[in-house]
């Protein structure tokens, strides 16, 4: 057991500096490129901190850990909103683009909604269990597939904006950051999952559980870092950039992907409770940046506190 818990944190150091690495080399090629700040935080940062997601969720797949393969997702969008956007309010209200607003989160919620129903077969059919099957992955990469012709349309029409920062690292210096990155991401995966699920069965807790606590909080490390030290920075639209688009990549890559190429998961063991909250707290940070086109400390604090209402009910029931 302990030799599991010590493998566990180990992963999770390799995947947080995994994509750490990874998000560094990214975002210096797209300094090299001329890229827009909202439009890195929309791609480069959000692939990059989804990154351990999609790692975890496609060794889940292939191990037969369905559970967690959902429970990533849903846990890591719920986490990212309400703890990380809730955090990074405290620190400073974060303003929300026009575009944002009327695009990105309108997109965000769309997708969650889409997701959760494609999960409750049972509230159609009471004869059928829920599942995610193939086809229902082939729906999501379809609506996926809308929000990258939506980024790609933003590059050509936007005009580009220019860093005020120096490039740190060279090109080939960036692929390398980039291999690395994504070297440490697969390996640091293996061992969480693997982890997770010995020390799962060890102590007679659900792969639900552990998923939405455990793992969800260890693959949104990297999204909390980026965007707090974004916020703490003054680049505020990386902040909710990174969050809007790594909920987005979380269901249309992470679970749409896998699903599409491996095959669907069968019974699954979700409570509705959990897709609820996972569309509320898209919904709220929609309704939150219509105020004002920001993000207050008191909306912050609203997000932190149904953060610990939704986690004491799900360790404590």
């Amino acid at each position: 057991m302990i030799v599991n818990i010590l493998l566990l944190i180990f992963g999770f150091v390799i995947l947080i500096k995994g994509a750490d690495i990874f998000v560094d080399g990214s975002s210096s090629v797209a300094e090299h490129l001329k890229v827009s700040k909202m439009l890195i935080g929309l791609t480069i940062v959000a692939f990059g901190t989804s990154a351990p997601e999609f790692a975890v969720s496609i060794k889940s797949l292939l191990s037969g850990n369905g559970d967690i393969v959902l429970g990533n997702v849903i846990g890591s969008n719920i986490l990212n909103i309400l703890l990380i956007i809730g955090t990074s309010a405290l620190f400073h209200s974060l303003n929300v683009k026009n575009n944002t607003v009327k695009k990105e989160l309108p997109i965000t919620m769309l997708i969650s909604i889409l997701f959760a129903v494609l999960l409750s077969d049972n509230l159609f059919d009471k004869g059928l269990k829920n599942s995610f099957t193939r086809s229902d992955g082939i729906i999501l990469l379809l609506f996926f597939s809308v929000f990258i012709y939506y980024l790609i349309s933003m590059t050509r029409n936007k005009t580009t904006e220019e860093s005020n920062e120096s490039l740190k690292l060279s090109t080939s210096k960036s692929i390398i950051y980039i291999i690395l990155g994504l070297l440490g991401i697969v390996f640091g995966s293996n061992f969480v999952v693997d982890s997770a699920s010995f020390i799962a069965k060890e102590i007679g807790v659900s792969e639900r559980m552990i998923s939405l606590t455990i793992i969800a909080l260890g693959t949104s490390l990297p999204e909390l870092v980026t965007s707090v030290t974004a916020t703490r920075k003054g680049v505020y639209d990386i902040a909710i950039g990174n969050v809007v688009g790594s909920n987005i990549f979380n269901i249309g890559m992470v679970i749409g992907i896998p699903v599409a190429l491996f095959g669907g998961i069968g019974t699954i063991s979700f409570s509705y409770i959990d897709l609820i909250m996972m569309i509320l707290s898209a919904t709220l940070l929609f309704l939150f940046s219509l105020r004002g086109y920001k993000i207050t400390k008191t909306n912050g604090i609203i997000f932190l506190v149904l953060f610990v209402i939704y986690y004491s009910y799900v360790i404590l029931l």
